[in-house]
């Protein structure tokens, strides 16, 4: 199949990428390049094109011969879409409105969406299971839980089908270190940490330490980014199959600290991570694990290394390559 995957040179696009050209099948990265790198393009062609333009959306789809849409273009930072609402709900809800406009006039009817565990907001139960409730608290889950919703009108409209993935906290990098996590700003706790580690970065601020967890810091449930690329490879084989729109959880059902994330650091790298404490932020839950029975049910899928030393490695290797050869920009 050809697949295009928008948003493909982000970290999580560049791996969806390899993923789905190891499963034998041709990718098409359409990306507009804002926070993309021309050296995350590796496995198929690149478009450069924006969501926001329907033409370009159409144009790609036609002239590739696209079958199926991988959509993991947008905005991620959750403490951002706070302080800017309207940006959060344009690059996630209305880009999707136009890329599943120019699909169902071209004729591309099967989309894997990325979605988030933001979707559920503070659960009430842990580990999450699919049915949990929706109550987003951020504009980041809302405009999420907005594309899910919109994906289950198009699903019943217009014969769509559609596959909302639900990550939770995407972290690793590929086994192979061709390519690996590099954003600016970085926000994500393995990377800083890690970089930390590296002394190129302040010591890693550690928020919270009075949750009531086993030691005190926030948990949270990290699934490695290759075992997250297999589940859109799997996914796009499942709606191609005739499967039917849902979503699913993906995680590792595993709990893992900050304080556990900074010990394996340590261990991996024999190096000490700086860190200071600081009080919790607000609106951070305690403790958010997945229930990914379901993404076993319906993809055969299971997470291979997502355990937080075999993430951390994997992070680690790519996050020196990248420092040596002049990638990292922070």
């Amino acid at each position: 199949m050809k697949i295009l995957i928008c948003g493909g040179a982000g970290f999580i696009g560049s791996h969806v990428a390899k993923a789905i050209r190891t499963a034998g099948h041709v990718p098409v990265v359409f990306d507009n390049m804002s926070a993309g790198h021309q050296w995350a393009v590796q496995w198929g062609d690149l478009v450069k094109g924006d969501l926001l333009n329907r033409t370009e959306i159409e144009t790609a789809l036609r002239e590739h011969k696209i079958e199926a849409v991988v959509q993991l273009a947008g905005s991620i930072n959750v403490g951002e879409s706070m302080k800017d609402p309207g940006k959060y709900f344009r690059n996630n809800f209305s880009i999707t409105v136009n890329l599943l406009e120019a699909m169902d006039a071209v004729g591309v009817n099967l989309l894997v969406f990325s979605s988030t565990a933001a979707v559920y907001g503070i659960p009430e139960t842990s580990p999450i299971p699919e049915d949990a409730a929706k109550a987003p608290i951020n504009p980041y889950g809302e405009a999420k839980y907005f594309v899910e919703r919109l994906l289950d009108w198009y699903t019943k409209a217009r014969g769509f089908r559609c596959l909302a993935l639900r990550y939770f906290n995407a972290a690793g990098a590929d086994p192979d270190a061709q390519i690996g996590e590099m954003h600016s700003p970085e926000t994500h706790l393995i990377p800083l940490v890690i970089y930390g580690a590296l002394g190129t970065r302040p010591p890693v601020k550690v928020f919270g330490t009075d949750y009531p967890t086993a030691d005190g810091t926030a948990v949270r449930d990290y699934i490695h980014v290759s075992d997250l690329a297999r589940a859109h490879a799997l996914g796009v084989e499942y709606l191609s199959r005739g499967g039917q729109s849902t979503a699913v959880n993906l995680g590792s059902g595993e709990g893992i600290s900050v304080m556990d994330v900074l010990k394996a650091v340590e261990k991996v790298s024999g190096k000490p991570v700086p860190h200071e404490l600081f009080e919790r932020r607000a609106g951070d839950p305690p403790h958010l694990v997945a229930k990914s029975d379901l993404a076993r049910q319906v993809l055969g899928w299971k997470p291979e290394r997502s355990d937080i030393e075999t993430i951390v490695r994997d992070a680690w290797v790519w996050s020196e390559k990248a420092l040596r050869e002049g990638l990292y920009s922070e």
